[in-house]
């Protein structure tokens, strides 16, 4: 029998900031640092008529004073809100009257920039985009004597912006009676939030069916919950048993739409069961706020999905919905009805595919009542669908996309994951591969640089090498590239070192600068007469493994992938299994990268799972050195191990192998392994590792992370 496990993902929290400063016009005002034994600055107040904002974990708060006002002249005087240490911040405007054409625009020190209209939020207080650097310049452009602007704080997270994510549990046909599967897989994810996609306590929705059914197992994530209505909401007159259990954070009674922000999401709660035809009330005021809305990502939820391959079927009376967001280049809608999982292709609003403009549909009907099958067609294209597990989707957002992912229940083996870039967060990213290169004096090594749009970023990009060891020029060509908007484009830098060169090693920048913004990528450059890398992989990119390359895996869960992993510890003794984290950036290979709700979830189960990869040739002399990390519970024997495998065509040498131990509990921890090659010399070859949990069934966890075959 296996020992429980609990999961959870730990991140370093942010630093609480202990000062603020406030630049306006030419005076410096620094709020001071918190005496030993006082209290550190205030957050700042709640304001009644706002939009309500979900910060990141680990980000902090803090007051901040600016204010501008139109005259007879204009008013242009850029002020300053700053953070020291801080590596982005996000304003709160809590008075934005803007006449005419005046406007106010926001500007990160580093990258980033909004302008704000009078279509932004007219009479409420909210929370900007995240703009990156310690400050954000406000250029106000006021010159109706009515325009007003004020900033009473913000929020600053000390991680770099790339790195600040925020999860949204997400779930629709709860309560029914298997949510007692699905309310600890909300429970391990510790959302900041969960959206309930409607049909929440069956079998009517009343307020007993709410208390007795539901809340004995979804009440402790009240505080976080975001609902939605669904039909059997309805099965009550007006949804009162709904309105009556959620109170406010159920939006109006009798409407039941609202919205608020989850770091630099802008999420929308519709009701699908009341009038929504594209001149209700209801569109209306969704059109209305999707114009408000500052935030660079969109996504909405409610009950009926517009597209279904379930019992169902499509639904085509919430197409306004799905127009109004397609028009406005939202990302994601979750919905459910159908007892089933399914996600579709980014769509227009009547199903054709649309990779640059569509939405995302997620239909996640898992939360725990019954299963439906697909028996209907749907005009869009299902990518993905299962009608047998219940499970919950955790949406992992950053400021410029999501990452989501099913989770099944204990037991269960179906996972889907996808990722997406918002449309309107509109950039670019610059990527360096290999991230280390080795050359010898007098010899050349060369580096692909690739930028990648976001949003519809579609500008001419200059890029440029800086900080190379002494003794290297680097050439990029082409010297500019410009991506097509939710593309790539791609250059090379060629490295040269001088017959003089000396040894040695630095980490260059290649830069890519637009008009509108620059950013980074770095590569360690070295220079050495005896040492130089034959493959190296941090798996920071995707190089090219292949899973199962020899077709005759085993394993039903737990494959190995590339990823950020999640932590795991076992319950019985709290020895952490699978790490989460890598020996270098965030990614690693690794058995089944999430965490998951039990023991089973997603460590290796079944027989063997492997991964091979590119072909290299090995120089003479070379050496195979890696990290790794391979755990397993006291359930574990020797059937169960660790391998790395020189492939040659199909004939496969094991090079290293770690075992499992009976009666045993080895906790994970990474440890370094160097093998000799000397044999393979001049032969291509890939690398093949392997993992299984053979024989019995037993608790086994494993990952690889920098990879490396060099020449000493």
């Amino acid at each position: 029998m296996r020992s429980v496990i609990q999961r959870r993902r730990w991140r370093r929290s942010a630093v609480a900031a202990t000062t603020s400063t406030l630049l306006v016009g030419a005076f410096l005002v620094a709020a001071q640092p918190a005496a030993t034994g006082h209290a550190a600055p205030a957050a700042p107040p709640e304001i009644a008529d706002q939009v309500p904002q979900l910060p990141e974990p680990g980000v902090t708060a803090a007051r901040a004073e600016v204010t501008a006002s139109g005259g007879a002249t204009r008013v242009a005087t850029d002020q300053h809100v700053c953070a020291p240490e801080a590596k982005w911040l996000r304003l709160r405007v809590t008075q934005l009257s803007l006449r005419g054409n005046d406007s106010v625009t926001l500007t990160g020190s580093a990258a980033g920039s909004f302008t704000l209209t009078a279509a932004n939020w007219p009479g409420k207080a909210f929370h900007t985009r995240a703009f990156e650097g310690d400050c954000v310049r406000v250029s106000p452009n006021l010159t109706d004597p009515g325009s007003r602007f004020a900033v009473d704080s913000y929020q600053a997270g000390t991680q770099s912006l790339a790195m600040a994510t925020a999860t949204v549990a997400a779930v629709g046909d709860v309560c029914g009676s298997s949510c007692n599967q699905t309310a600890p897989l909300v429970k391990n994810m510790n959302p900041q939030a969960l959206i309930l996609a409607g049909d929440n306590a069956y079998n009517s929705g009343t307020l007993s069916e709410y208390n007795n059914a539901y809340n004995p197992y979804y009440g402790q994530f009240k505080s976080i919950t975001y609902p939605t209505p669904g039909n059997h909401e309805y099965n009550t007159s007006g949804a009162a048993g709904y309105f009556d259990y959620f109170g406010t954070r159920a939006g109006e009674r009798g409407k039941g739409y609202y919205s608020f922000d989850v770091g630099d999401w802008h999420f929308v709660a519709l009701n699908s069961n009341i009038s929504r035809t594209s001149t209700s009330s209801q569109v209306t005021w969704l059109k209305n706020d999707l114009a408000a809305n500052t935030k660079p990502c969109t996504a909405a939820f409610w009950h009926h999905p517009r597209f279904s391959r379930g019992s169902h079927g499509d639904d085509t009376s919430v197409t306004p919905f799905f127009q109004a967001l397609y028009d406005a280049k939202a990302d994601l809608v979750v919905v459910g009805h159908d007892h089933n999982y399914q996600r579709f292709a980014p769509s227009r609003p009547d199903g054709t595919k649309d990779t640059v403009n569509g939405v995302r549909q997620l239909l996640i009907g898992t939360g725990g009542r019954g299963y439906y099958n697909f028996d209907s067609s749907s005009a869009a294209t299902q990518e993905v669908g299962n009608t047998n597990t219940f499970g919950v989707g955790k949406l992992t957002l950053t400021s410029t996309g999501y990452t989501s992912d099913f989770v099944p229940v204990s037991g269960r083996t179906f996972t889907d994951t996808v990722s997406g870039a918002c449309k309107k967060a509109k950039g670019f990213t610059v990527e360096a591969t290999p991230a280390s290169v080795s050359l010898k004096p007098g010899g050349t090594a060369s580096v692909a640089v690739k930028v990648t749009s976001t949003g519809t970023f579609s500008e001419q990009t200059s890029l440029s090498v800086s900080g190379l060891p002494s003794g290297v020029t680097g050439t990029i060509s082409p010297a500019a590239v410009t991506p097509t908007a939710g593309g790539s484009a791609s250059a090379t830098l060629t490295l040269t070192a001088s017959a003089s060169a000396p040894n040695g090693s630095a980490t260059a920048t290649v830069t890519g600068t637009a008009t509108t913004a620059s950013n980074t990528a770095r590569v360690t450059v070295s220079v050495s007469s005896t040492v130089g890398d034959a493959f190296f992989d941090d798996f920071e990119t995707d190089k090219g493994w292949q899973v199962n390359p020899q077709a005759n895996d085993t394993a039903t869960t737990g494959r190995w992938e590339r990823g950020d992993p999640e932590q795991t510890a076992e319950a019985g003794n709290g020895q952490i299994k699978q790490l989460g984290d890598a020996t270098s950036g965030v990614n690693c290979l690794v058995t089944g990268r999430l965490a998951g709700a039990s023991d089973g979830a997603n460590d290796v189960d079944g027989g063997k799972t492997s991964i091979a990869s590119p072909t290299f040739t090995v120089p003479s002399g070379a050496k195979l050195s890696f990290n790794y990390n391979f755990a397993h519970g006291n359930n574990s024997s020797t059937s169960d191990y660790l391998r790395v495998r020189v492939l040659e065509g199909s004939t496969a040498t094991t090079v290293f192998e770690r075992l499992g131990q009976s009666s045993v509990a080895v906790p994970g921890q990474w440890q370094a392994a160097t093998v000799d090659l000397a044999a393979f010399a001049g032969r291509g070859v890939r690398l093949l590792v392997e993992t299984a949990d053979a024989s019995t069934a037993s608790l086994v966890e494993a990952a690889v992370d920098d990879v490396r075959v060099s020449v000493a």
